[in-house]
């Protein structure tokens, strides 16, 4: 009987806590590996594999993530209704048209363990495809967890003094034509 107090304790010491991240420009991969940990809970240090100790993650700007290369039209999402012939594929830029947030929710949804406790650590994590929040989700906002990559700028973005100061790599001399 005594274990059961110490783990009302820990519940009452230790409650769940909000994050959010911020998607634009990142790759699903990075968003879905900071995402799981705080689902699961292991960053807190009464982690264990059987308690279910997870935080609620909110994910925003879904519709602006970033994939390398030409993984827009290569990844293929499949699927099966259980039917003969129902084997289903789409690309991710057909998913990505049809559901803004599908993409980080399968990449989060096959990262988590697989047991029982995923559908429960699904529930915690919270899409949305732009930057606008329920005002009920917003007020419980606690910290942010930090861009798995650094976002770059866009040349629009830079100032004409930074476009002076940076480094020239290869200076023209007088005579030099352009094509």
């Amino acid at each position: 009987m005594a274990s059961y107090t110490k783990a009302a304790q820990q519940w009452a010491t230790f409650a769940r806590a909000w994050y959010l991240l911020d998607a634009k420009m990142q790759p699903p991969g990075k968003i879905a590996a900071a995402t799981v940990i705080r689902l699961e809970g292991r960053h807190k240090p009464i982690y264990h594999a059987l308690s279910d100790c997870g935080d609620h993650v909110v994910i925003i700007n879904t519709r602006h993530i970033a994939f390398s290369g030409n993984k827009w039209e290569q990844k293929v999402y499949s699927s099966h209704t259980g039917y003969p012939g129902g084997f289903k594929q789409v690309t991710a830029a057909q998913l990505h048209l049809k559901d803004p947030t599908a993409i980080v929710k399968l990449t989060v949804y096959r990262m988590l363990p697989k047991n029982l406790q995923r559908r429960t650590m699904m529930q915690r994590l919270h899409l949305f495809p732009e930057d606008v929040i329920p005002e009920d989700i917003q007020k419980n906002l606690l910290q942010e967890i930090p861009q798995p990559r650094a976002v770059p700028k866009r040349l629009d973005e830079y100032t004409s003094e930074e476009i002076a100061a940076f480094p020239k790599v290869w200076t023209p001399p007088k005579d030099f034509r352009r094509k």
